[in-house]
């Protein structure tokens, strides 16, 4: 699990390398807390978001990872063999079958800022930040700080944080595999997450969590369930909201086409022309049986009302049912058969 790197750096995701260059020398020349001495713990959270994105988007093989599986590839079943072990104190979760830790441990920020700016302390005093946060910093307006990061920057951009109050976290996102029937009929799902807090002495400990998310009959593909705060907590900065995006499993039969459903039949041409009747198992179970009298030609659908997906703002109303039919040709007749055709045909 984790946020949305393309859209910390502010890029879209074929972004390449010097635009991935760019966008984290103008982001990072924003948010070095050294910039921000009065918001200083938000800037440093945002500060390392940005850096842990440029560190995925910027090596090849994670940024793979990242775009064909997510973060659950990047962070739990797939992690690429250069990966740190656990650290980063990031959020996992489980879906019955044992939790899979997400424990993606990124580069110590100061090194990927002195690699792209060619030294670590440009504002007077970056002291180091690793997991325990930035260490030694002291802002000092005076020096030739800005100057040397605005050569680096196309725009500028090194004007202080003007936020009131703390910065809210990146929502974390991730995907919630639906099968097409538990869309159907409506689901309840149950996800373990554990995630860091401070208790009453400030001290960071961690937690778990059973999340029980309702999956409405009819929702879609692209839904999103919030729970706000669930993120892991970090000093002066608002937790991340939790998200869990509906992602629609494959079908075996049926595919979805908004509320309605599509299905495919092979047919013969004799069935085509003589009539043929559909039988289908629905998605909560039922058999129907469809008898088709009409000529079935390759363009040919066949529509049965009320048959398709349940549709969310009207529980009791059904998009439809979309019987498609995929006309096998023979490869050739005999002349005989070419006769009998045509005399039945009246050609």
């Amino acid at each position: 699990m984790g946020v949305d790197y393309y859209n910390v750096l502010e890029v879209d995701r074929n972004a390449k390398d010097e635009e991935l260059k760019k966008a984290y020398r103008k982001l990072a020349m924003k948010w070095h807390p050294d910039k921000n001495p009065t918001k200083k713990k938000a800037a440093e959270a945002r500060f390392k978001q940005i850096s842990e994105a440029y560190e995925v988007l910027s090596d090849p093989q994670k940024r793979a990872i990242y775009d064909q599986y997510g973060e659950e590839g990047l962070k739990g079943q797939m992690p690429p063999p250069d990966a740190g072990g656990p650290g980063g104190g990031a959020s996992y979760f489980s879906n019955g079958d044992g939790p899979t830790t997400f424990r993606f441990n990124p580069r110590n920020p100061d090194d990927i800022f002195s690699e792209l700016f060619g030294f670590s302390g440009p504002f007077g005093g970056l002291g180091g930040m690793g997991g325990g946060g930035m260490r030694g910093s002291r802002f000092s307006s005076g020096t030739f700080g800005d100057d040397i990061l605005r050569s680096f920057v196309e725009g500028g951009g090194g004007s202080s944080m003007n936020h009131s109050g703390p910065l809210k976290a990146l929502p974390i996102e991730n995907r919630l595999p639906c099968s097409l029937e538990e869309l159907y009929t409506g689901t309840t799902k149950k996800m373990k997450i554990s995630r860091e807090i401070a208790d009453r002495s400030g001290k960071t400990v961690q937690v778990e969590e059973i999340l029980k998310i309702d999956i409405k009959p009819g929702w879609k593909k692209g839904t999103k369930i919030t729970f706000p705060g669930k993120g892991n907590e970090q000093p002066n900065v608002v937790p991340a909201d939790l998200v869990f995006i509906i992602n629609e499993k494959p079908h075996s039969v049926f595919t979805r086409d908004g509320n309605d459903l599509i299905v495919t039949q092979r047919i013969s041409l004799a069935d085509a022309l003589s009539g043929y009747t559909v039988h289908l198992t629905t998605l909560d179970g039922r058999k129907l049986t469809i008898p088709i009298n009409n000529v079935i030609h390759p363009n040919y659908e066949e529509v049965v009302p009320r048959e398709g997906m349940p549709i969310p703002k009207e529980p009791t109303k059904r998009g439809n049912l979309r019987i498609k039919f995929d006309v096998k040709f023979p490869a050739r007749l005999t002349a005989e058969q070419k006769t009998g055709i045509k005399k039945l045909l009246g050609a």
